[in-house]
C-alpha cells in the first residue's frame, strides 16, 4: 500500500513529481487514499484486480447450560476491479510554447489536464458504472444500491432554505448520527456537491459540530463533527464547442408514493461517507507503483504542433460494506 505523497518519493524525476503534488492539491480524497500496487497485466492485456468483500460479519452471542451456540458464518462476497485508465492530451504549436513569456503554455495546459483528469476520476468514484462505460470502474453509488448503508431511499428531507434548516436539522442530524454508526467507523470523508456542503456547514454551526482543519499544502476544509465535507465538484463536458458542466454529485428530481397519489420532489442530492484503509475503502493501482506518467511536447523534435499527455492507472476497491454509505434524497433548493 502507498499513498500519493510516497509515490512521489520514488521519482527520481521532478517533473513527475509536481505532477503528483497538483494531483494531491486537486483532490484531498485521493491524497489521503492509500493505493494497493497489485496489479500487473495477464495476458498482456487484463488489469483486474480481485479482493473479497465482507457483507455478513461474524456475531458472537450467548447460550445456556447444555445448549449449543446458535451457528452463524461471515460471509464474504469475491469482487473484482478492473484498473482504468484516465488522463487526456493536450496540443500546442512550438513558436506559442517558446515565447509564452510570464504565461507558461506547457505548464498551463498540463496542470489543466491534471484538474480535468482528477475531476474524471472523482466521477468514476460517485457515477461508474460498467455496465454503461467499459471505460470506468463501478462507482459507490453502484456499489450502494440497496445496500444497508444505503438510508432515506423512501423519503425526503427538506434543507433547501434557512428556515427549512431551522425547522428540520435536528431530524437531519438523528439521520447522520444512525448513518455514522452504521458505518465501520466515524469516516474518514463526507463527499457531497457545493449546495449540501454549505447545508451541513450550517447545520455543524447551529449545533456547535462546526471546525476546520488544513489539508497537506494548508488549505482549510470545513468539517461536520470533525469529518471533512469535500465538495465533488463540477465534471464538464464539450460537445460542438459547447461546453457543460454538471456536478458530480447532482441535484435532481424524483417521484415518491404511487399513482395517483405519486409526487414529484426536485433538488435533491446526496451525501456519500467513506472509510478510507486496506480493510475498508482504497485506491488500487500497477504493481509499479507508477500511478502517475506524464508525457511532456518535445521541443526539440521535428513537427510544428506538440503533443502532450498525463495518464493515471487506477481502480477502486471497497473490502466492507459498511466502510462506505449514501444518504439520499436530500433537498436543497
Amino acid at each position: 500500500m502507498i499513498t500519493l505523497a510516497e509515490a512521489k518519493v520514488g521519482m527520481a524525476d521532478k517533473v513527475d513529481q509536481q505532477v503528483i503534488d497538483e494531483f494531491r492539491r486537486n483532490s484531498m480524497l485521493m491524497d489521503t487514499m492509500e493505493w494497493d500496487d497489485a496489479v500487473s497485466p495477464t495476458g498482456g492485456s487484463t488489469l483486474a484486480y480481485g479482493y473479497m468483500r465482507l457483507e455478513t460479519p461474524s456475531v458472537g452471542g450467548t447460550r445456556a447450560l447444555n445448549k449449543e451456540y446458535t451457528p452463524q458464518e461471515a460471509k464474504r462476497k469475491e469482487c473484482t476491479t478492473k484498473l482504468k485508465i484516465f488522463g487526456g492530451s493536450f496540443q500546442i504549436d512550438r513558436v506559442i510554447a517558446q515565447t509564452s513569456g510570464a504565461v507558461d503554455e506547457v505548464d498551463f495546459q498540463l496542470k489543466q489536464k491534471i484538474l480535468g483528469t482528477t475531476v474524471a476520476f472523482n466521477n468514476a468514484i460517485i457515477n461508474g458504472d460498467e455496465s454503461a462505460d467499459e471505460t470506468v470502474f463501478d462507482g459507490l453509488s453502484e456499489a450502494l444500491a440497496g445496500s444497508n448503508t444505503e438510508l432515506n431511499t423512501e423519503a425526503h428531507i427538506d434543507l433547501s432554505s434557512s428556515s427549512a434548516m431551522d425547522t428540520n436539522y435536528k431530524n437531519f442530524m438523528d439521520i447522520m448520527d444512525e448513518f455514522f454508526t452504521m458505518l465501520m467507523a466515524k469516516p474518514d470523508f463526507i463527499l457531497c456537491n457545493d449546495k449540501m456542503k454549505a447545508r451541513l456547514s450550517g447545520i455543524a454551526r447551529r449545533a456547535g459540530y462546526f471546525s476546520r482543519r488544513e489539508d497537506a499544502f494548508g488549505k482549510q476544509v470545513d468539517c461536520y463533527n470533525d469529518v471533512p465535507i469535500l465538495d465533488m465538484g463540477y465534471i464538464a463536458s464539450i460537445s460542438d464547442g459547447t461546453v457543460t458542466e454538471k456536478q458530480i454529485i447532482d441535484t435532481v428530481s424524483r417521484k415518491f408514493g404511487e399513482s395517483p397519489s405519486e409526487t414529484t420532489v426536485t433538488g435533491l442530492t446526496d451525501i456519500y461517507a467513506v472509510c478510507l484503509g486496506r480493510n475498508g475503502f482504497h485506491g488500487v493501482t500497477v504493481t509499479s507503483g507508477q500511478i502517475v506518467n506524464t508525457y511532456l511536447p518535445d521541443l526539440k523534435a521535428p513537427g510544428a504542433v506538440k503533443s502532450g499527455e498525463v495518464e493515471m492507472v487506477s481502480g477502486i476497491a471497497l473490502k466492507n460494506t459498511r466502510a462506505a454509505g449514501v444518504i439520499r434524497n436530500i433537498k436543497v433548493q
